[in-house]
């Protein structure tokens, strides 16, 4: 998922000489030192560059604090600010990212891009308008809308723990609804075409084989570009089998409701030459099976090729899997897709075998492995957010709390009870930075530390140590509910010690033998430099 880093990391045994108390006095805490100390912050852009930039100076902020010692022992407010205490910038002003010119801008980028997904989806409307009239255009847009936002909400509901950020979102449905279907309209015509001039087939032969091979491999591919585009520019993003499952089912279901609208306006353009009544007409019959019996169908063909690139993205650089995951996925949607379209053509008997045994069962496993991979993501958390308790980042039951989506839910309530919307929303950032604070340990953990770990790390318990001061009470809460409500604390100075190379507090390792995760070899803390060299993803 990430490159190995140049600098950045210190070895378990460099990192055994690191004062468990906290930094030397008038320094940094590791991760927030300013030039070349490797925390490139800067307020003109969002987190998540990985590029080589020199930070702001932040020697003015005293991030000295209480003395942690080990494992935090008492849940105690601290006394309050020593005197001196600077208050840390805004969180809005702590932004990981490069400056970048202009053209190279990421707001230019994704509204360039946005914009010509936007041209893509009145092209492809219009097309499918001429083709099927005004009259028939309207009754497909209507009928095919129903089932989207449904799906949409089960795909937003499963990425709940970790919520993909809203520009990925947006894009895998737009890229299915909009570009997906362009591409494949026109070439899915090409194929059959050619298909009838290469066999010399007949109309029906033409039809037969154009569903059953050329409509899989042309509409998974123009789906699934949308992942291969994600896999390439947003990896940092796609942490589990989870992103895969959601981005690829939003892709396929922006692709469903374009196809929908053509083929139900069709059916019913069909429907009023023939003077056909509604219950025996075309548009009712593949209304229902359409829409109401296999909506699932297209998500659960490219879920396939989704599960493929989650696994290359959480895969070591170099690993097998980076390319054969995501090949493998593709092919076995294109199998399903095939399998699917042909059945279309048996009789109805036939149908409904494919239907019961083959699609049924690997839905149900989809959805299986979905859930599987959601619980693990909350593991993810419970187990990787430990060490920064044990360092006086978070209070003790906050892993705990965080690592459940009914104390989260609670935590939500409690803080919009004392503090309305605007603590609901607090508690909703802090559980986001505080998950993918976990993801970006448990990276690190299996040996893919990403090239910027130090700079991200430092900005996730940045914006977490903002909020604390709202989130502290309601996630304790949640977390022991039979404790009596406590009164809200002001905020607490800053930890003395940044976690950022800390074991895992259950290894029994005393304080002064804490060293990075297992399989990192980088340079010493003396030596270390801004993040290694890397892609930005």
């Amino acid at each position: 998922m990430f490159s190995h880093p140049a600098a950045g990391a210190a070895g378990p045994q460099e990192a055994a000489a690191l004062p468990a108390s906290g930094p030397p006095p008038g320094s940094a805490a590791p991760g927030l030192q300013s030039g070349t100390g490797g925390s490139g912050f800067d307020g003109s852009g969002s987190a998540g560059s990985s590029s080589d930039v020199s930070g702001p100076d932040v020697s003015g902020v005293d991030v000295s604090g209480p003395a942690v010692s080990g494992p935090v022992a008492s849940e105690a407010a601290p006394a309050g600010p020593p005197p001196g205490f600077a208050p840390a910038p805004a969180p809005e002003t702590w932004q990981y990212a490069p400056r970048r010119p202009f053209w190279e801008s990421r707001a230019v980028r994704t509204g360039a891009l946005f914009t010509a997904l936007a041209v893509c989806g009145v092209i492809i409307l219009a097309v499918v308008r001429q083709h099927i009239g005004t009259e028939s255009f309207l009754v497909g847009l209507v009928l095919a809308v129903l089932p989207v936002p449904l799906l949409v909400w089960a795909f937003l509901w499963l990425d709940h723990v970790a919520p993909s950020p809203w520009q990925n979102v947006v894009f895998a449905f737009s890229w299915g609804a909009c570009a997906a279907t362009l591409v494949a309209l026109f070439a899915n015509e090409y194929g059959a075409k050619l298909i009838a001039t290469t066999f010399s087939a007949t109309p029906t032969q033409t039809d037969h084989w154009g569903a059953t091979f050329v409509a899989p491999l042309v509409e998974e591919t123009a789906k699934g570009a949308a992942l291969l585009l994600l896999f390439l520019f947003r990896r940092r993003h796609i942490e589990s089998v989870v992103d895969g499952i959601v981005l690829a089912g939003l892709a396929a279901t922006g692709f469903a409701f374009t196809e929908n609208i053509l083929y139900i306006g069709s059916a019913f353009g069909e429907d009023k030459a023939l003077g056909s009544s509604v219950l025996d007409s075309a548009t009712a019959a593949t209304f229902f099976v359409r829409v109401l019996m296999t909506p699932f169908a297209h998500p659960l063909f490219t879920a396939m090729t989704g599960i493929g690139f989650a696994i290359a993205a959480t895969s070591r650089p170099r690993s097998v899997w980076r390319w054969l995951a995501p090949l493998g996925g593709w092919l076995l949607a294109m199998v399903l897709h095939g399998l699917w379209n042909s059945s279309s053509m048996l009789s109805p008997v036939g149908f409904l075998t494919v239907y019961v045994a083959v699609m049924i069962p690997v839905f149900g496993l989809v959805v299986w492995l979905a859930f599987w991979a959601r619980a693990r993501e909350l593991r993810t958390i419970r187990t990787n957010l430990p060490v920064y308790a044990a360092a006086g980042w978070l209070t003790l039951p906050e892993p705990t709390a965080l690592a459940s989506m009914k104390a989260r839910s609670q935590a939500r309530d409690t803080a919009r009870r004392y503090y309305g919307e605007s603590g609901a929303r607090a508690v909703r950032d802090y559980t986001a930075f505080a998950t993918h604070l976990a993801f970006l340990r448990a990276a690190a953990t299996r040996g893919m530390p990403a090239p910027d770990f130090t700079a991200r790390e430092a900005e996730l318990l940045h914006h977490l140590w903002q909020r604390k001061s709202l989130v502290r009470i309601p996630l304790a809460q949640a977390a022991t509910p039979h404790l009596p409500p406590a009164a809200w604390t002001a905020p607490f100075p800053h930890p003395r010690q940044a976690p950022m190379w800390g074991p895992r507090p259950w290894d029994g390792q005393a304080p002064g033998q804490w060293g990075a995760p297992g399989g990192w070899h980088a340079q010493a803390p003396g030596t270390w430099g801004a993040p290694g060299p890397g892609k930005h993803r």
